[in-house]
């Protein structure tokens, strides 16, 4: 006789099997608040995402408008104001250069379409030994398998390894690690931006495709800012190569880091742009390319047809809520609530953990805060990774009713330690006091118990 099954815990297969998360049930402002009332002040924005915190006004309007208009068009078949409106508004307010943009469902979406249109741009402009990828060691570009064969984090792509494509890594801009004794900024940067000259080289100049890069490294090292010159460097090389600057803005995009657009302050435009998560600040799933004239009229004069799709590009719903995210931004003038409470989240990170004997560096543009934590603040060495302590921080402020977003691998995908804050754009100076207050308590909890205070 067939035993009965007892009901499990959950249905869903979670992130991790080992526990289940609590329940979201509300969003208020910048609070998520569980099923038994407990309340979560994200100070991160999940992954950089909800910068116009969980409940906005306008773009829950905006979202419940569209779905009574039509939900939902198929792109092979329609186009819709939705869409065709916030694309003008992308366009309109995009670095030099841009004419287009295209839609997709998130980061990793446009990491995917964002490689194939730029191996299509040299197939269109009759280059087709063009095929090549270069990023950078360390950097994390997405999870579907050509987003993560770029990428340059090894901890995430090991266990993938035979499935990835061939890819090139060169050496980040990341000076709190790397950069000489004695060496100035503007002579630390020239040498690791020339490695990408010595790349394409090696490879062959005449079969590199594109080299792609965040202007502000977030998930993996936790908002790990150029030095000056840098990138005006890289594209240089770009420009005098032919290869395709992919600028990777997914998480550090769309007024994180202060300016709309994070390479603003870099003085200079990508070929392709992906960006995501604060572009419709998580009201519903979407990212997008932002496509350069050359490439756009490559394709045009070309086979007219970028060989490429999903489903739920340019949901109507989604490109709403989106369009409403950026209007609202603008509306509001939270850009310069990015900046002014950005310095004062700085400020506050500094006076409390600037002289912290577990605190490196303290670092980030914007609301796009990263704190890399050491285990000896003179040499730089990291915490031997089996001690947890990302992973330790994250449970003891998520327990104090902190969101933050610790990870590991800071260093080389397995050693350092770092957590990442990125809050929704509309904190006020006491959301930030109470941000660093709770990060200290939930600090003091994981080393105390360490028996290291």
């Amino acid at each position: 006789m067939t035993q009965p099954h007892s009901k499990p815990e959950t249905y869903v297969l979670h992130r991790s099997s080992l526990a289940t998360p609590p329940r979201a049930v509300r969003g208020e402002s910048i609070y998520i608040f569980d099923q038994n009332g407990k309340s979560y002040l994200d100070a991160s924005g999940g992954a950089a995402v909800s910068c116009l915190g969980h409940s906005d006004p306008a773009v829950r309007a905006a979202m419940h408008a569209q779905i009574d208009q039509i939900a939902y068009a198929h792109s092979g078949f329609f186009s819709t104001d939705a869409m065709e409106e916030l694309a003008e508004d992308l366009v309109t307010h995009a670095p030099e250069g841009i004419a287009k943009a295209y839609f997709v469902s998130g980061g990793s979406e446009a990491t995917e379409a964002a490689l194939k249109m730029a191996r299509q741009y040299f197939l269109e402009i009759g280059q087709p030994d063009r095929k090549y990828v270069i990023a950078r060691r360390q950097s994390y570009h997405g999870n579907t398998l050509g987003a993560l064969s770029v990428g340059g984090n090894m901890w995430r792509r090991k266990q993938f390894e035979p499935l990835l494509i061939t890819a090139s890594h060169i050496a980040p801009c990341y000076p709190y690690r790397d950069q000489l004794p004695g060496e100035s900024d503007a002579a630390y940067g020239l040498r690791v931006a020339n490695e990408l000259e010595t790349a394409i080289l090696e490879l062959g100049a005449d079969s590199v495709a594109a080299f792609v890069a965040e202007p502000v490294v977030g998930a993996t090292s936790g908002a790990v800012v150029p030095v000056p010159g840098y990138f005006k460097r890289i594209r240089e090389i770009c420009d005098q190569y032919g290869v395709l600057l992919i600028l990777d803005e997914v998480m550090c995009g769309m007024g994180r880091t202060g300016t709309l657009h994070a390479i603003e302050q870099e003085g200079i435009s990508g070929d392709l742009q992906t960006i995501a998560k604060g572009l419709g600040a998580g009201y519903q799933p979407i990212g997008a390319i932002l496509v350069s004239k050359k490439i756009d009229d490559a394709i045009a004069n070309g086979s007219g047809f970028f060989q490429h799709g999903h489903t739920y590009q340019g949901h109507a719903t989604a490109c709403a809520a989106a369009l409403a995210t950026q209007r609202t931004i603008r509306e509001r003038d939270l850009l310069a609530n990015v900046v002014k409470q950005g310095e004062l989240l700085a400020d506050g990170l500094r006076e409390r953990f600037g002289q912290h004997p577990f605190v490196g560096d303290i670092r980030g543009r914007g609301l796009f805060r990263g704190v890399e934590l050491v285990a000896d603040r003179e040499t730089k060495d990291p915490f031997d990774p089996a001690r947890k302590i990302n992973a330790r921080i994250k449970k003891a402020a998520f327990a104090r009713g902190l969101m933050a977003y610790p990870m590991g691998g800071t260093i080389d995908g397995v050693r350092g330690d770092h957590v990442l804050f990125a809050p929704p754009f509309i904190v006020t100076g006491d959301d930030v006091a109470r941000i660093v207050e709770l990060f200290e308590l939930a600090m003091n909890d994981v080393f105390a118990a360490e028996g290291l205070l």
